[in-house]
């Protein structure tokens, strides 16, 4: 095994508990050397990453969340009805949320038009970190809305892990959901978002 693929099983953990990983928000985005990993293997290898998809709370209504950028736009996810929508709830702190960022901005790539995928940071420091992993990864599609707030996760039921992941139909009502990393270039993910999209 190449050393530079030795902290693979430390970046592959199933998810991120938001209260325990408070203290290395401060530290800011990940270093270059992390993220660059995290992308080679996003790119290059199945992850094999832990979370599931969960039906269990399939039809709760998308919450009324005011989501915000650097730039100062707002996102009333109240206004995203008429087209399915993927949220994912992910910090820069976050080693399998940063594995799933080029995966989650490919996926948007291939359902342009058909699919709209929100990445919400709950990065503590917001922009201040989010902006430069942005910058850093260049993405396509996705874009840096922050939740200054904190108020998602609660709103979702979740329990402060990440990343978190809810699909909703056009009409703003939940399909499934995902707790914890998840290959979102696989064909399971493929075959679940193109049922949903089909009705």
């Amino acid at each position: 095994m190449s050393p530079r693929f030795a902290l693979l099983p430390v970046l592959l953990l199933a998810a991120c508990d938001r209260a325990a990983d408070e203290g290395a928000q401060q530290q800011g985005a990940l270093p270059q050397e992390k993220a660059d990993l995290a992308a080679d293997i996003a790119e290059n290898l199945n992850p094999g990453l832990s979370g599931e998809i969960d039906r269990s709370q399939a039809g709760a209504l998308m919450p009324t969340v005011e989501l915000s950028q650097p730039d100062g736009s707002t996102l009333n996810t109240g206004a995203l009805q008429g087209t399915p929508v993927l949220v994912n709830l992910w910090a820069t702190w976050c080693a399998p949320c940063v594995v799933e960022m080029p995966m989650l901005d490919r996926l948007a790539q291939t359902y342009d038009g058909r699919l709209r995928v929100v990445t919400v940071s709950q990065d503590l420091r917001g922009g201040e970190v989010v902006a430069p992993f942005f910058d850093q990864y260049d993405f396509a599609k996705l874009e840096p809305w922050l939740d200054p707030d904190g108020d998602y996760p609660e709103a979702l039921g979740g329990e402060g892990v990440l990343p978190m992941t809810v699909l909703y139909d056009a009409s703003g009502r939940e399909v499934w959901r995902v707790v914890g990393g998840y290959e979102w270039t696989g064909p399971e993910a493929r075959r679940a978002i193109d049922a949903a999209l089909a009705g």
